[in-house]
């Protein structure tokens, strides 16, 4: 271990809190126009923080003009009106209303309410400066919002064509025997007892595409529309097990990201906001060779060497986490990284915070051999950390740099209770990436 040590300390970047400390990923990133910033958990203040410093100087020096989170479509929607000042919310914390159900936290936050205050801030200056660049934008990428999704699409078609409003409500009446619970409806269409809705959500997806009217605001009730047919794909798929839930969800938002970046045109330039379980390409993770694929893979195999793929790890700290699915957002101690994994590793390195490039650093070669690696999700579970919370991965093949914070602190919460409650339990329990 110690000569893995010896051979990557040379090439560490200390971070110091200076902006600059942050010049050699950007020199890293270069003309790539897709940057996955990844996250070792969903609760950790320093990973917001410094995904949003790396964000803000995409956006300001090379010209990004997306961000991409892993947040529900319509959700993230209301983010995107405010930050370009298209709609009637007053604040940042306003837009940040529609989060309302678990994880509300995982971006009702401090760190988040300043990234959209500072978002809207640079949209208002860019409209003030004479040939200005495009506003930048804030959108979800995940497709949880199966209900919300089919509300949006209605809405939209009842203020420009009500007739095609009429068909899209019986279309989607379909699902109405569920309630407002999508595993119910997963649950009873994939063992026979009611209908599938597949067609009907194909068919309406089939007849906006049809009729795309172009702007903003078509494309958005057109990716509402697509996110309600894998959404409904996905559900079903949750009773035939893990591999084909997680390969639904991660092509779905690999796709919106396709998509998004095609809305955009020749200039799209995105920045993409995951875990690192779904940024880190799978191809070398344990999850990869048992058949799992992930947003990371798909960019990179799709946009090749206009890809970067940036990880965070920690050794040890604090968490905003759950104990269990629909549970108060904890404060929660991380347990040290645990003997042989990459949080060990990096800790041994002796310096506390830094960053370490992975791509076209021979001396990372020395960490290419497979080791376990930390991904705490809106649970985390440390009585059964290892079981729960660890997995096999080559970091330099996942990666092509990664930030390593030795102590993390949790992040605050604009509340830890939540607003709105939900019975589903997503197929990544207990980690819940």
């Amino acid at each position: 271990m110690n000569t893995i040590v010896d051979a990557i300390r040379p090439t560490l970047h200390e971070l110091t809190g200076a902006n600059r400390d942050l010049d050699p990923l950007l020199d890293l990133v270069g003309n790539a126009r897709f940057v996955l910033i990844g996250e070792a958990s969903h609760g950790t203040h320093e990973f917001h923080s410094i995904r949003a410093k790396i964000t803000k100087r995409l956006i300001a020096e090379k010209g990004f003009n997306a961000v991409a989170v892993e947040a529900d479509w319509p959700d993230a929607y209301r983010i995107h009106r405010y930050v370009r000042g298209a709609s009637d919310d007053e604040e940042p914390i306003d837009a940040l209303g529609d989060f309302k159900r678990f994880p509300s936290w995982m971006w009702r936050n401090a760190d988040v309410l300043d990234f959209v205050g500072w978002m809207r801030e640079h949209n208002d200056a860019q409209s003030r400066t004479d040939g200005a660049r495009d506003k930048v934008g804030f959108y979800g990428v995940d497709l949880y919002s199966l209900y919300s999704s089919i509300a949006a699409v209605i809405e939209y078609l009842d203020r420009v064509d009500p007739e095609a409003a009429r068909r899209a409500r019986y279309r989607y009446a379909c699902f109405e025997h569920a309630g407002e619970d999508p595993q119910s409806y997963g649950y009873a269409a994939s063992f026979g007892l009611t209908p599938k809705c597949e067609q009907e959500v194909v068919s309406q997806l089939v007849e906006m595409r049809r009729h795309a009217a172009g702007g903003d605001e078509a494309f958005y009730a057109e990716q509402n529309a697509r996110l309600v047919l894998n959404a409904e794909r996905y559900y079903r798929s949750m009773f035939g097990g893990r591999v084909s839930s997680w390969n639904l969800r991660d092509t779905h938002m690999a796709e919106t990201i396709e998509a998004l970046a095609r809305h955009l045109g020749a200039h799209a330039k995105i920045v993409v906001w995951e875990h690192n379980s779904h940024l880190g390409d799978a191809r070398a993770t344990e999850m990869g060779r048992g058949g799992e694929l992930n947003v990371g893979q798909l960019v990179r195999e799709a946009h090749g060497d206009d890809a970067r793929l940036i990880g965070f790890t920690t050794y040890h700290g604090t968490v905003t986490a759950a104990s269990e699915w629909d549970g108060p957002a904890e404060r929660k101690r991380v347990r040290p990284g645990i003997a042989g994994s990459y949080e060990a590793l990096l800790h041994d390195a002796g310096v506390a915070d830094f960053i370490l490039p992975l791509r076209g650093n021979a001396a990372a070669r020395a960490l290419d051999a497979e080791k376990l690696e930390r991904a705490i999700g809106v649970i985390y579970l440390p009585a059964t950390e290892r079981m729960s919370h660890y997995f096999g991965a080559s970091l330099p093949r996942q990666f092509d740099a990664v930030i390593h914070i030795d102590e993390t602190r949790a992040v605050e919460p604009l509340e830890r209770f939540e607003r709105e409650h939900t019975r589903e339990m997503p197929e990544t329990y207990p980690s819940t990436l």
